[in-house]
């Protein structure tokens, strides 16, 4: 009797071992904390946990992300990595380059990831030909939020063109409606910028400006009126919007204190979470000058080498979860962005969801689909940095002239 009770107690141990082994504690550096933010990392971390996996959560607070990198470059040199990282763009490159990422091959061949993504999202997710981190998300930046009601007030419709822009803003002030709503962030002002070349240059301007980073488009007359027209669109802002984060903004118009806010699609889970909407209570519209254009940007999950050899089981969880048809659809409605994997179903997405999935197509097919500088999708964070510190004191100094603001521009972009 005494071996049978040793014998029990010895499969109990290892079915206790074998289930430790398949859950996993997986941490995850975010920076989603805002309200529509929020929702969508709560319902991955449900996900996750269902498959029998713990979810640790590592959000940094930021709108752009510059604390969570901060930490994660803290992190990686202590050789403490998380699980998962919130990455885009060049900065995944950056991070294979320095021999830190594990691959996650295995699970994109699977899954068959190559035939769901768009190359353009693809090929930003793979380090030397292999998948070093899994998409969640296309965002297009170059979106203009406007209160409806405050429309309907000064009898104006969606600007289209910058010249209607101004005319709608004049309205809206002399009726006494704040025309724009930002938040003096670096990262903000930069955001603005990048609409503004977008839709006073257009894609080919761009493309040659903010990723070739091309000298004579940078210091040209395109970039002088680019400059000008940004100028112009602050004195419609307001003078205590220093420090304000990007969704107290969007709070703003979505409350009829602003009318208008230039800001990517994540504004819209904001809408959604305040009960608007889309086509009633706000419109989504290109923003002056764009309408043919797509500025994108995506949120993407790169994977550390971890010591714990049993968390790779969790990574490979979480990279497939985040890939799938289900996360997708869920994850995006709550952020207001659409899913990177092609060809979903799209009927529970409401009219700028849909219109962000359409444009997207027409872009990458005309070739004005282009990656957002001011949200690390197209220069090294060094140049990115520097411009974001030309386009921040420019705003803040009136003395400083269109022309000395582009050759300060032009100068960062030599940024080593």
């Amino acid at each position: 009797m005494a071996n049978l009770k040793s014998t029990l107690c010895a499969l109990a141990v290892c079915s206790l071992g074998a289930t430790a082994v398949q859950a996993a504690d997986v941490e995850v550096l975010h920076y989603w904390t805002s309200g529509g933010e929020a929702k969508a990392a709560g319902e991955l971390k449900k996900m996750l946990e269902g498959k029998g996996d713990h979810w640790k959560d590592f959000a940094v607070a930021g709108g752009a992300g510059e604390n969570a990198m901060t930490a994660l470059k803290t992190r990686v040199v202590s050789g403490n990595p998380p699980a998962a990282a919130q990455l885009k763009g060049p900065a995944i490159q950056e991070w294979g380059d320095q021999g830190v990422l594990v691959s996650i091959d295995d699970v994109a061949k699977k899954d068959g990831w190559d035939k769901v993504l768009p190359p353009v999202v693809a090929n930003v997710m793979k380090y030397k030909g292999q998948y070093v981190a899994a998409p969640v998300n296309v965002h297009r930046v170059n979106w203009l939020w406007i209160n409806a009601d405050a429309l309907k007030k000064v009898n104006a419709k969606a600007p289209t063109t910058w010249d209607e822009f101004f005319k709608t803003a004049d309205a809206l002030q002399k009726a006494g409606i704040q025309p724009v709503a930002i938040g003096g962030q670096s990262w903000q002002e930069a955001e603005l910028l990048e609409t503004v070349a977008l839709g006073v240059g257009g894609a080919d301007f761009y493309k040659k400006a903010f990723v070739k980073l091309d000298q004579s488009a940078l210091k040209g007359p395109t970039m002088i009126k680019v400059l000008e027209t940004y100028r112009k669109v602050k004195s419609y802002t307001d003078k205590a919007n220093a420090g304000r984060d990007w969704n107290l903004a969007t709070a703003m118009v979505i409350n009829g204190k602003a009318a208008m806010q230039f800001m990517g699609d994540w504004a819209k889970g904001e809408f959604s979470v305040a009960g608007k909407r889309a086509g009633v209570d706000y419109l989504c519209v290109a923003a002056p000058g764009s309408a043919g254009a797509y500025t994108f940007n995506v949120d993407s999950f790169a994977f550390f080498k971890l010591k714990d050899k049993d968390a790779a089981k969790g990574q490979r969880d979480l990279a497939g979860l985040l890939m799938s048809p289900e996360f997708q659809e869920t994850f995006n409605l709550y952020k207001g962005s659409i899913p990177a994997r092609q060809g979903m179903d799209l009927s529970k997405f409401d009219e700028c969801g849909k219109k962000s999935a359409e444009d997207f197509k027409a872009a990458a097919a005309k070739g004005t689909l282009v990656p957002s500088w001011a949200h690390d999708m197209a220069i090294s964070p060094a140049v990115e940095g520097a411009i974001y510190d030309v386009a921040g004191q420019f705003w803040n100094d009136d003395t400083m002239t269109p022309q000395v603001a582009a050759e300060k521009i032009a100068a960062a972009a030599l940024t080593k």
